[in-house]
């Protein structure tokens, strides 16, 4: 398969939108831990602490998302600059490294996700039983 300088071009949008979603999850979680923070410092409470570390965990597996999306874009620029010289080899292998790169962000954006839902899971069991109430 052959591509063209506009192949990579049709990533641009998607990988935009996926750097300003990643920004939007860092930025929510960053607030939470100052919110956090401060509640902690008020109580010590082992929960909050604990609530920290996780979200600490999936500040790091998002700034590692930024990261591979950045380079995927990178590659993404080089490969159409590649293709544009006319090294139609070297821009698909390029091209297929953005690509790669762009996978791995992705998993790791399922991987913060499944974090998540597990956090969330777990603080929903904190909350008390309203059917055994009724």
């Amino acid at each position: 398969m052959e591509i063209t300088i506009t192949t990579p071009a049709l990533l641009f949008p998607a990988i935009s939108l996926l750097l300003l979603a990643y920004t939007s999850r860092f930025l929510a979680l960053a607030n939470l831990v100052r919110d956090l923070s401060s509640k902690y410092k008020q109580t010590t409470d082992a929960n909050i602490l604990g609530q920290i570390h996780n979200i600490s965990k999936r500040l790091k597996i998002i700034r590692n998302m930024q990261i591979l999306g950045g380079i995927s874009f990178f590659f993404c620029v080089l490969s159409m600059l590649i293709l544009f010289i006319g090294k139609i080899h070297a821009g698909e292998v390029i091209f297929g490294l953005s690509l790669v790169c762009l996978l791995l962000s992705l998993a790791l954006s399922i991987w913060e996700m499944q974090i998540s839902i597990d956090a969330l899971n777990l603080q929903i069991k904190m909350l008390p039983d309203e059917s055994a109430e009724n």
